[in-house]
């Protein structure tokens, strides 16, 4: 629907808000949203009723989450190690200044998070 460019700006936020709230919109939201909160509760009946599937998948959650951590880790590494290599290949004086600049960064970067931690 093209908007009028001369039309009232209350015109425009009813009309907005009209397309916003659509009542089949909200209905299918709230439908989802019942769906989900009683498959939910079903699945954590289940796993109240069998605590040893609980636990495996508790196991479960914390390897995923562990083998994460080591990815996102090991992609920090390549990373590090790529910006060493292509930072060698420069010659000696833009590696020096390169060098000075990430210093610096990194230390405003750390004294930043020292300062939110404490």
């Amino acid at each position: 629907m093209a908007e009028d460019p001369t039309a009232e700006p209350l015109d425009l936020l009813v009309r907005s808000t009209r397309d916003l709230l659509r009542p089949e919109e909200l209905v299918r939201e709230a439908t989802r949203d019942i769906v989900k909160d009683e498959i939910r509760r079903h699945i954590e009946k289940k796993l109240r009723d069998d605590p040893k599937l609980a636990e495996e998948l508790r196991d479960a959650i914390r390897q995923l989450l562990e083998a994460r951590a080591r990815e996102y880790a090991a992609i920090l590494r390549v990373a590090a190690l790529s910006a060493r290599l292509g930072v060698s290949t420069l010659p000696e004086d833009v590696r020096r200044m390169i060098s000075q600049q990430v210093v610096s960064l990194v230390s405003s970067e750390l004294g930043q998070i020292a300062e939110k931690a404490l």
